[in-house]
């Protein structure tokens, strides 16, 4: 298989997993609870593949001013866009309660945020094959499990908002093709970049997942686990490094 192909293949694969845990919320009533443990369990996950798999392998390529820059300027660049997009109605996107709003002007922005917490951990899934030499499976992994519970949280309080089935799986299964096209952007617009830059763009993506999950997924764990939140995540830390470690 070529490997823009697989790289395309892989974001889309990993966006899939919105669209699965969006039907599980639609389907089956799940607990808020238990919609928060996944939550737990996921930011962990992301944390440590973050850690390992984006931080670590751009400082070892581009050092650390610019995985520094990249670092901060990921964060800020995330943060801008959430609190333009929360002045539109988008601020609670991955809540599973009724903090998500009903009206129809914020649908977009709902949308747009998805999009934006998506991109980044999709793109890096094709700068994977350009900096490691093939897929990086960890952070598939990472990314896959990750994303099922942003999906079940999502669709529990798009659902109690009144949401439509249109909208909520029209959302999600654009997402999932949006994220099979940034990992093969990832891929063909950085194929012949130089090794700083590959590292500048991993630590970019590094630092808007880690505000992304800041402020979507640990507040969604905290409300409704906050006594076990912090095993849970970390052990999906755990998981995710011990994927690291074999791979």
């Amino acid at each position: 298989m070529p490997e823009w192909l697989a790289a395309g293949g892989a974001g889309l694969l990993a966006g899939g997993a919105l669209v699965v845990g969006s039907a599980v919320a639609w389907f089956i009533a799940v607990p808020a609870r238990v919609v928060a443990v996944v939550m737990a369990f996921g930011a962990g996950v992301l944390i440590s593949a973050l850690s390992f798999e984006l931080v670590e392998e751009a400082h070892e390529q581009g050092g650390l001013p610019s995985t520094a820059f990249g670092f901060v300027v990921g964060a800020l660049v995330y943060v801008g866009l959430n609190i333009l997009l929360a002045r539109h109605g988008a601020r609670h996107r991955k809540r599973s309660g009724r903090q998500q709003p009903s009206d129809s002007d914020s649908g977009a922005a709902i949308a747009i945020g998805a999009l934006i917490d998506g991109v980044p951990e999709s793109m890096v899934l094709g700068l994977s094959f350009l900096t490691g030499g093939g897929l990086s499976v960890p952070m598939l992994a990472a990314v896959f499990i990750s994303n099922v519970p942003e999906g079940l949280s999502s669709t529990a309080g798009m659902k109690k908002a009144g949401r439509t089935p249109g909208y909520v799986f029209g959302v999600w299964g654009g997402i999932a093709v949006a994220s099979g096209l940034a990992a093969l952007a990832g891929y063909l617009l950085l194929g012949d970049a130089p090794t700083s830059v590959l590292a500048f763009v991993n630590a970019l993506a590094a630092g808007a997942i880690l505000a992304m999950i800041t402020d979507t997924m640990i507040p969604e764990a905290f409300e409704q686990a906050a006594v076990y939140a912090g095993l849970v995540a970390t052990l999906g830390f755990l998981a995710a490094f011990s994927l690291h470690a074999m791979g």
